[in-house]
């Protein structure tokens, strides 16, 4: 099977693409008949993942708006959807998990088995022991929050380590550990929000290799072209070296309220995709 950095190695060269649709479905906001029917997340979504799916390196279905509206079974039958019909589109599962020992093997059981996902986002704060219950998924990704688009993210992630070397902050200690000794199978990512694009830079030159997931470009105001110039890297033939896949949920989900809701939605996909990769090629 192939492992997660390389699904979505394909997906990005096969679609020409880094962009993320993130599936975060509210059912206040959907179209005409169906506002307010939480019945219909997999419909909304699956419509979302038809208009995309060739658009896109992955999805990212949000744990949280599924759960809110007691539609796990959605979500699993979301997942398998979209193993079906967008087979070559890597799909990370956004839980922002947490915990030690039995608890953390469950959560890996949870979104490698139950959802199929392909890769799950994980918050290190409790540290390494606790990643590493997903990592025994060799074919699996695991990623890291490391500097996140919200500002309370700075109460945290921009303090300084007194007591290592150099007096690195947080998030850049996290980018060195990621890249070196944690990843021990090459399966590790960072989440860096598209807010900060000199913190990514800085992740990037810590972590050259990593994929770096990158929320909020769209809704949330992250500027696009600076975000593709400061994570993505490539060697002198243009080959991707330090991969990045670029987030949008809001600004693609919602495109329309109307009837033609997917439809808008491939073209804000589209007019995304268009964006990163001039910024891209330069």
């Amino acid at each position: 099977m192939a492992s997660f950095i390389d699904a979505l190695a394909r997906a990005t060269r096969l679609h020409d693409s880094l962009l993320c649709v993130g599936l975060d479905p509210e059912p206040s906001k959907f179209p005409g008949a169906w506002k307010g029917d939480a019945g219909r997340i997999f419909e909304f979504c699956c419509a979302i993942v038809d208009a995309t799916k060739d658009v896109v390196c992955a999805f990212k279905p949000q744990i949280a708006y599924f759960a809110a509206h007691r539609a796990e079974g959605q979500l699993e039958e979301l997942m398998a959807y979209m193993k079906r019909t967008a087979p070559d589109v890597p799909v990370i599962l956004d839980a922002k998990r947490g915990d030690i020992g039995s608890t953390a093997e469950q959560y890996a059981r949870e979104a490698f088995e139950r959802y199929q996902a392909d890769a799950v986002t994980l918050s290190p704060f409790m540290g390494f022991d606790t990643m590493e219950p997903y990592l025994r998924w060799p074919d699996k990704g695991v990623i890291l929050l490391c500097r996140t688009s919200n500002p309370g993210g700075n109460d945290w992630q921009m303090q300084r380590l007194a007591d290592v070397p150099g007096q690195p902050r947080l998030f850049e200690r996290l980018a060195e550990l990621a890249q070196t000794e944690w990843n021990r199978n090459g399966q590790i990512g960072l989440v860096v929000g598209a807010t900060y694009p000199e913190e990514i830079a800085k992740v990037r030159a810590l972590a050259p290799t990593l994929p770096l997931l990158i929320p909020g470009v769209g809704a949330q105001g992250g500027d696009a072209e600076a975000t593709v110039r400061a994570g993505l890297s490539t060697d002198a033939s243009g080959q991707i070296t330090g991969p990045i896949v670029v987030n949008s949920s809001r600004a693609v989900l919602y495109a329309s309220s109307g009837e033609d809701f997917a439809a808008a939605a491939r073209r804000v996909a589209l007019a995304t995709r268009a964006q990163l990769n001039a910024a891209r090629r330069g």
